[in-house]
């Protein structure tokens, strides 16, 4: 991400810290830089992070390239709606 980028970075999702950083390495898969917000105190006092304790890590990415995380977080959460086909569900 551009240090000078007048946009700042932007929020692609939010969810939990384990969902988090499997998205935040799929991003990095596709070469889009992201960080993680809140990712410590999600795990250490969730509730401090957000009303209620949920969605509460969040993946930020550089205002240019949100179009194109968009459509990987879409997948992403298509993805954890599937039932595992390996364990007969």
């Amino acid at each position: 991400m551009k240090e000078n980028d007048e946009q700042g970075p932007v929020v692609a999702y939010a969810g939990t810290p384990w969902h988090a950083a499997l998205l935040k390495s799929m991003l990095e898969d596709a070469g889009i830089e992201s960080f993680l917000k809140d990712e410590n105190i999600s795990v250490i006092a969730p509730w401090l992070a957000g009303a209620g304790g949920f969605g509460t890590t969040v993946v930020m990415v550089a205002q240019e390239d949100l179009e194109t995380a968009e459509a990987i977080v879409e997948d992403f959460q298509e993805n954890l709606l599937k039932p595992d086909e390996d364990f007969g569900d």
